[in-house]
């Protein structure tokens, strides 16, 4: 609760605090050549060549970096100074590249987008054009406009935009969204998760939350179709990394984990037990997941056995909400879309690759709102290293599996 007046007294904030105040909170770095490609602080002196107002949110050694510039995006994080790794994918080439009519890729371990992209209520599509790549869009708001730093601080900084875009059923859509990205506390990780943390894990995370509100004159129905907020974690991938998606057990016959997205996951590279998603993250095989809304949990994971590196993703589930579908067809219902999602990156059919790197997303339900009205979403994202026993006691505690069960899943 203290944590959601903080927010909503920052809100009332902004109006009264000049965006010249955030932007004069720099960090001077050194050149990315003094770092190793892979380091924190290499991508920190990458990114501010490009963002000269970067965002360092800082505790100590735990480093979060985000970018008013770059649609708001939480680049990457970092856990043990500006030598350690860098947890987030970065796509460096994207930078230089002249902008691109789809979809700019830029990257980043956390990023906001809205939804659904393909369905009726699409906003990716203009009405009345066949779901094909050669008319796919993402809005100009999430791909390569810039947002507004409404607040900032040594520990969060509240970000905002307006928008005004048409879905699929040709409906205007003015919203406005206001994001706040807080670096975690080691008291508010525990209390969030259930769990304590010994002195031997480091640690980096952080916390957003993610607001859309309808600004406009008409409400959102099923008739006029409908957005959602999209969160999607983008990460480093390895041979040793498998992501971890623990769900509610099924109930008869009812299907809980859509598999198909993008062709049949072989067999090899999944396993499904009665509660747990076991997926294998090595960016070399295209595949994508989803769990139903009835059976999602709140969490999911992934853990690199080689760098005894612990994910933990904590978002906020409805379980009896509607959820939009987000696949390019108009034929499936509208509400039968998953609650989150999972994604390993792997080579097209052309031997082209953008990454590779894997993504876990959630998503909001279906923002069923009138003119003024609000929905909130929120995904925070905690990374932990350090000592192997005290991290298995994280994965069996949150996840509800050992580490040794991670590791031989697949």
């Amino acid at each position: 609760m203290n944590k959601i007046l903080c927010f909503c007294l920052l809100m009332a904030a902004t109006a009264f605090i000049s965006c010249n105040n955030a932007q004069q909170k720099e960090t001077t770095m050194s050149a990315p050549t003094e770092y190793t490609k892979g380091s924190l602080g290499y991508d920190q002196a990458f990114l501010k060549k490009y963002d000269s107002n970067l965002v360092e949110l800082k505790i100590g050694n735990a480093s979060v970096l985000v970018s008013a510039k770059y649609q708001a995006k939480v680049f990457t994080s970092g856990a043990t100074g500006a030598a350690g790794p860098s947890f987030g994918w970065i796509n460096y080439k994207a930078f230089d590249a002249p902008v691109d009519a789809h979809m700019n890729a830029y990257g980043g371990e956390n990023r906001f987008w809205l939804g659904p992209e393909g369905g009726s209520y699409s906003v990716f599509f203009k009405p009345g054009t066949e779901m094909v790549f050669d008319y796919w869009k993402t809005p100009a708001a999430i791909d390569t406009e810039a947002w507004e730093i409404s607040n900032s601080s040594d520990t969060l900084v509240v970000l905002q935009k307006n928008i005004n875009l048409q879905n699929y059923q040709g409906t205007e859509l003015n919203m406005q969204v206001v994001r706040a990205v807080s670096i975690a506390t080691k008291a508010g990780v525990e209390s969030t998760l259930g769990i304590q943390l010994s002195d031997s894990i480091q640690l980096v995370g952080y916390e957003t939350i993610n607001r859309l509100t309808n600004t406009g004159t008409t409400a959102w129905t099923d008739k006029t179709g409908m957005p959602c907020i999209w969160i999607l974690d983008m990460f480093m991938p390895s041979p040793n990394t498998t992501i971890v998606i623990p769900f509610i057990p099924k109930k008869g016959n009812e299907k809980v984990v859509t598999t198909d997205y993008f062709g049949k996951i072989p067999s090899d590279r999944i396993r499904i037990t009665d509660k747990t998603v076991f997926f294998k993250a090595d960016g070399k095989n295209r595949g994508k997941l989803g769990i139903q809304p009835n059976n999602a949990l709140s969490v999911a994971g992934s853990y690199d056995a080689v760098a005894n590196h612990l994910t933990i993703t904590w978002f906020t589930v409805d379980n009896n909400a509607a959820y939009l579908n987000q696949e390019w067809n108009t034929t499936k219902p509208v509400f039968s879309g998953d609650a989150m999602n999972a994604y390993n990156d792997g080579p097209l059919e052309n031997g082209s690759q953008m990454g590779p790197f894997y993504e876990l997303e959630s998503v909001s339900p279906a923002a069923n709102l009138a003119p003024g009205e609000m929905i909130e979403h929120r995904h925070n994202v905690y990374h932990f290293t350090g000592d192997k026993d005290a991290l298995n006691r994280i994965a069996q505690k949150v996840l509800g599996v050992s580490l040794e069960e991670i590791s031989q899943a697949l």
